[in-house]
């Protein structure tokens, strides 16, 4: 892993659920969410801007349009439109009928090809309700894998950064790998790739840099750390001073800082009162690029 710098917080926001990281290039500005507060919030770190809005029900990813103003988001029920330009309500624009209604969607991001890729769970993080879901820019939307608690990811590594597809199965503690076929769209050969150890967390959301390297923030484990694409074999890691880490995504004008959420909800009284950046946005800077954000394809 190259070596990075100290982490610093740049928004000290205390999110109940801080996800969601996606840096705009075009707008060069970091978007992230609060999915408990049912937040969205926007920093542009050239001139400190900030701005957020409020929804009616929580919304959990964001990902910017090719062809349209605005963002895809998913919300509790599925995937939306919204366009932080107007303001305006946002619009559903598909919700899967197979997904129970104890069920609200999770972690999701775009594959090069421009297609969502999303995770259901369980909203009391007891029930393997939780699937995988491909939603396409022509508004078709298929599941194609199903079991998990809680879900959150995926990235991709290996072939250029598409070989692989990496989602992970939060509650067991593990990252699985998939064969992704970039064409189709599909993925196969499902295997266990990495399972954290006791006591070191569970991995929630994660990324890629252009060393094909996944980084995996650990719930409940302090830290951000960095693998080895094919190995897994740990590279190194950020740590944090606040517990539940969430999220992370390269950013900046040269993609190379870190940016990383985190959360409050979880922590007993004493764990806040003795981690008061909890619920922030970090930022460390890393000393190799990561890979930008896909745009969704339609």
């Amino acid at each position: 892993m190259p070596p990075v710098g100290a982490v610093r917080c740049v928004h000290a926001a205390g999110a109940a659920l801080g996800e969601g990281v996606l840096w705009s290039v075009r707008e060069q500005a970091l978007y992230w969410v609060d999915i408990l507060g049912r937040q969205l919030h926007r920093w542009r770190p050239g001139d400190g801007g900030r701005a957020q809005w409020s929804f009616d029900e929580e919304i959990s990813a964001v990902a910017e349009r090719r062809d349209a103003p605005g963002l895809l988001v998913t919300l509790r029920r599925g995937f939306a439109w919204f366009d932080p330009a107007t303001g305006a309500a946002p619009r559903y624009a598909h919700q899967p009928a197979t997904e129970p209604p104890g069920n609200r969607f999770n972690d999701g991001k775009c594959d090069a090809q421009g297609r969502f890729w999303g995770g259901t769970m369980d909203f009391d993080c007891q029930q393997p309700t939780g699937a995988l879901y491909r939603y396409d820019p022509d508004g078709q939307c298929s599941r194609h894998d199903e079991g998990f608690v809680v879900t959150n990811g995926p990235t991709w590594a290996g072939a250029a950064q598409g070989g692989h597809l990496y989602f992970n199965d939060t509650v067991q503690g593990c990252v699985y790998r998939y064969d992704f076929d970039a064409e189709r769209g599909s993925v196969s050969n499902k295997q266990l790739w990495l399972r954290l150890a006791e006591g070191d967390g569970v991995p929630d959301g994660m990324t890629t840099d252009a060393q094909g390297r996944v980084w995996i923030a650990h719930w409940g484990g302090a830290c951000v750390s960095c693998h080895h694409p094919e190995t897994a074999q740990e590279l190194g890691r950020v740590h944090l001073p606040t517990s539940h880490v969430t999220n992370c995504a390269f950013g900046g004008a040269d993609l190379q800082t870190l940016f990383i959420s985190t959360a409050r909800t979880g922590l007993s009284p004493e764990q806040l009162a003795a981690q008061p950046l909890a619920g922030g946005l970090f930022a460390v800077d890393v000393g190799s690029p990561g890979v930008p954000a896909h745009l969704f394809g339609g």
